[in-house]
């Protein structure tokens, strides 16, 4: 990956302006990196009491905050996989709190989480580096809207940023 420049307006739908204005710089990727590395050692530190907290009755557990990361990561690379490999296939949307019942969050060890979100952040982070710039100009439609590749890129990142701010104001971790 060498194109070193934030998504064009044009390439993602405006609700994920907020997401992508998280992320700094012109490489989504270093932050993908950096967000691996600095959040897998705070979440190293918690305890299970602090895994299984909800600020609010009806929030989502430490828990089931980083299986959405997760899904979504998972979501957004799979469509990022398709539309840089010239797929024009339109993309559908998903809800996400249609999953968390499906979570079975309480059912998880923290040494799965960790390691599947490590596997999963380093997988991603392969797929994009390994994209030529050819890749990540493609634009595609997902939920109904253009989106590039290099947009979904700054997606993901941006999207775990936001919740680590949620995590951090209303977590207190």
């Amino acid at each position: 990956m060498s194109v070193h420049r934030r998504p064009a307006t044009h390439e993602f739908n405006p609700y994920y302006q907020t997401y992508i204005n998280k992320v700094e710089g012109y490489d989504f990727i270093v932050s993908l990196n950096q967000s691996l590395a600095k959040n897998l050692a705070k979440l190293q530190t918690l305890s299970e009491e602090q895994w299984n907290h909800k600020y609010d009755e009806d929030k989502w557990t430490i828990k089931e905050v980083l299986i959405h990361i997760m899904d979504t990561e998972r979501i957004f690379a799979y469509r990022a996989l398709r539309i840089s490999r010239n797929d024009k296939t339109p993309l559908q949307g998903f809800e996400q709190n249609d999953y968390v019942p499906f979570y079975d969050a309480n059912d998880r060890s923290i040494a799965s989480l960790l390691e599947e979100y490590e596997l999963l952040r380093r997988s991603t982070i392969s797929m994009f580096k390994n994209m030529s710039n050819e890749m990540l100009e493609r634009i595609g439609t997902a939920s109904d809207a253009a989106v590039s590749v290099l947009a979904i890129g700054y997606m993901i990142a941006g999207h775990e940023i936001h919740h680590w701010n949620v995590l951090n104001d209303r977590y207190e971790i």
